[in-house]
């Protein structure tokens, strides 16, 4: 029983902290534009941005 009385506010506490996560990222906009990203995906980077076949990239 004084387990409970330890879980059920530390329970609480997290779901607070949980939900007030949220609600902060949903007011800086975080989920403005959910296609954006999923379009970037399809689409080659300018050939610039990419190091040349049989290169790697240290840095």
């Amino acid at each position: 029983m004084t387990n409970l009385a330890f879980l059920i506010p530390v329970a609480l506490f997290l779901g607070a902290l949980g939900l007030g996560t949220f609600l902060w990222t949903l007011r800086s906009g975080q989920y403005d534009d959910l296609d954006g990203a999923a379009e970037r995906v399809l689409f080659d980077a300018p050939e610039g941005d990419q190091p040349e076949t049989g290169q790697r990239h240290v840095g």
